[in-house]
């Protein structure tokens, strides 16, 4: 390979393209705690960049693996044995509208630096997983990625209107795909093909984004509750009053006596928490807000926190708490194994909200049977769940454990009229149980299709290998 990285080099500059084994190694990790094996990490800086890649690599076959900050937790980012392409150089905003309501961005823009730069306008761009602060914009379109507010304003493919996209081929061929205008007839939506097709169809290095205007109010609420039904029953009666919530969020018992510690003014709280947020304009925002609080105080909840918009949410800490989902359940893994080398399951499973209930009645009881360590959080609003197990990997019982956990928990979701994965995609990891999904819903002809696609964009089957199908 010497020969062909050396010519690699010589196309991109030098500065480009990195063979270190220790460099090699950063990237070839994500935060799902699975690793790979790149023999090359390249850092374009421009769609030509790209472009040559895609030729170089589609002459030679080599397999090319697309990364943003390597956040995903299902194996989307896990790169094999070929070149890693880390657009974390491409992070141009090169226009934000509020006329055309558009943002136009490169892939490697952190979502956290994008709101940033809205703010100053009065707008934001909505989709906000809990890593939004690393999180990239070509890695939330990969992924199609949701977050706290996907109540209110759902997922990626809701808020992409144009992607300018670069396809494996003897030219490296760029194009554009969509429109800047939301209303937009091009024949079939290769826009929505994209969003979530986890890297294996095509290299997105440019993004005309939907944005929208910071709610002029939001109130918002934090109660804790002894029992997960009593919750949830405040959570449906928010529903049954018709208040657009912004954000309901949940937090199971063992994640916030993680989740709260360093955490100031929440040293006493205990239970199972509930965060829900409602948009609103100034005049109405002090009923909704006492509306709210009788709510929870009528369902039970123990201790209450409120803040008048999600701006005060965050300086108090309401949304901290929430965040912490993902290292409150490492933590837990290493206090039961008593350990720091431990992986963590995360689910992302999704059921009608109606469903909630015995979702998590029932995650309970599949967990016991196996006897691992669990913590329990996700987006009610959506009925997006995120039950998650914590393991050690030197054991292979307790790793089968885990796996046979994590099928289970994935028929589950299937039986009770979800979806395997809401937000994370499947990656390496949840291929069986799209297969599962799909032979319930009677549609296992759907998964040709989409190898049908897959050869159509890349014949080669060079970019992201492996994954999603």
């Amino acid at each position: 390979m010497t020969g062909e990285i050396e010519e690699l080099k010589r196309l991109l500059g030098r500065d480009k393209v990195y063979d270190d084994p220790s460099v090699v190694a950063l990237y070839s990790r994500e935060a799902s705690g699975l690793e790979g094996n790149g023999f090359l990490v390249v850092f374009p800086e421009s769609t030509s960049d790209v472009s040559a890649i895609a030729r170089w690599a589609y002459k030679r076959r080599i397999p090319i693996y697309p990364q943003g900050s390597a956040t995903s937790l299902s194996g989307s980012a896990v790169p094999g044995k070929g070149v890693i392409v880390s657009f974390e150089r491409m992070n141009r905003i090169y226009e934000i509208s509020v006329v055309d309501s558009i943002a136009d961005v490169e892939p490697g823009v952190r979502i956290a630096d994008l709101n940033e730069a809205l703010m100053t306008k009065g707008y934001m761009f909505p989709v906000d997983p809990a890593s939004h602060v690393v999180a990239t914009i070509g890695g939330a379109i990969n992924t199609g990625a949701g977050g706290m507010k996907g109540a209110r304003y759902g997922t990626m493919r809701d808020w992409v209107n144009q992607l300018e996209i670069v396809v494996p081929d003897e030219k490296g061929t760029v194009m554009r795909v969509g429109c800047r205008t939301v209303k937009c007839r091009q024949g079939l939506d290769l826009v929505r093909l994209i969003v979530g097709s986890e890297g294996t169809l095509a290299l997105v290095t440019r993004a005309v984004l939907r944005i929208t205007p910071l709610p002029e109010s939001s109130p918002t609420v934090m109660g804790f509750f002894d029992n997960v039904e009593d919750l949830l029953a405040a959570f449906t009666e928010l529903k049954t009053r018709r208040y657009p919530l912004l954000l309901a969020e949940f937090l199971d018992e063992t994640a916030v006596s993680i989740a709260k510690k360093g955490v100031a003014g929440f040293e006493s709280v205990r239970g199972h928490m509930f965060l829900a947020s409602v948009e609103s304009n100034h005049e109405a925002a002090e009923r909704i807000m006492d509306d709210m609080v009788a709510v929870l105080k009528n369902h039970g909840a123990s201790i209450i926190y409120t803040a008048q918009s999600l701006g005060e949410a965050e300086e108090k800490g309401l949304l901290t708490i929430r965040r912490r989902l993902f290292p409150a359940q490492i933590e837990n893994a290493r206090r039961f194994w008593g350990k720091s080398n431990v992986r963590v399951f995360i689910e992302d499973i999704v059921v009608p909200p109606s469903k909630l209930v015995n979702a998590i009645n029932e995650l309970k009881s599949i967990t016991e049977k196996y006897g691992l360590p669990y913590t329990l959080g996700g987006h009610i609003g959506d009925g997006n769940l995120h039950p998650a197990v914590g393991i050690v990997l030197d054991d292979k019982k307790v790793v089968e454990k885990a796996h046979e956990w994590y099928v289970e928990v994935m028929k589950l979701a299937i039986r009770l009229g979800g979806s395997i994965s809401a937000e994370h995609g499947i990656g390496l990891l949840k291929k069986d149980g799209l297969r599962l999904e799909m032979e319930k819903l009677d549609s296992i002809k759907a998964l040709d299709i989409m190898k049908a696609i897959k050869r159509a964009f890349d014949p080669l089957n060079i970019l992201n290998p492996g994954k999603l199908v």
